[in-house]
């Protein structure tokens, strides 16, 4: 991933961006063209801290066949993005670009052996099951033991061993604090969510901008020429 300075996240900020999100593009190369398959995830670490990325494919799937435990893989995990118009910012001469969060780890990947399927299961169930509070969760003992098993044979569990993290989150770090402001407040306008949520993102990154802005407002209101 190309990551210019100003949008550099640090390793931690990148895992709990990752585990938070939980859903991810799996890609790999099987020496002749790159292979990727979209699929929800949930984050372990190791006896030694190491970051394990956990989940499962359809048996099928052709990139089973590339988890050797050796070769390296790429996950690719995003969440919102947004468009932004020039003419959101104070500034001249500015030009049409885009907003986003993303993060890619990279490690080989290895197939889960005897009880780890199960368990990894049961754990991503109860990680996104949670999500839905006050939802009383779905376990997988509400399956029919037949039902459960055939499901699981339908499936392989695998494991990414993370060593390399890089994120980009390109949130506008590099403008001033004045267009900052202009182009957060035109994003909270806009009917798409992610660009609200880009927005609340770049408020909560740079609060003094909007106090001090907020602050010169209500000055010049109280001196009666606010317009």
């Amino acid at each position: 991933m190309y990551v210019p300075p100003a949008f550099r996240v640090d390793r931690a900020a990148c895992l709990a961006f990752a585990a938070a999100r939980g859903f991810g593009l799996a890609c790999a190369h099987d020496g002749r063209k790159p292979l990727a398959s979209p699929v929800p995830f949930h984050i372990e670490y190791g006896s030694d801290g190491t970051p394990l990325v956990c989940f499962h494919l359809a048996r099928h799937n052709p990139l089973i066949g590339l988890a050797d435990g050796v070769t390296p893989w790429l996950f690719a995990v995003s969440d919102a993005d947004a468009y932004v118009s020039p003419d959101w910012y104070v500034s001249p001469d500015q030009v049409p670009t885009w907003l986003y969060e993303a993060v890619h780890m990279t490690g080989p990947v290895r197939v889960m052996t005897g009880q780890q399927l199960p368990d990894h299961l049961s754990q991503a169930s109860a990680r996104f099951e949670n999500d839905l509070a006050p939802k009383r969760p779905w376990t997988m003992d509400k399956m029919s033991a037949g039902r459960r098993e055939a499901m699981m044979k339908a499936i392989v569990g695998l494991v990414m061993a993370v060593e390399n993290v890089e994120g980009s989150f390109k949130l506008n770090q590099h403008k001033s604090d004045a267009d900052h402001v202009a182009v957060t407040r035109a994003l909270a306008l806009q009917k798409s969510a992610s660009a609200q949520k880009l927005s609340a993102a770049m408020r909560a990154m740079r609060p003094q901008a909007f106090a001090s802005i907020e602050d010169e407002t209500l000055s010049t209101v109280h001196e009666g020429i606010a317009p």
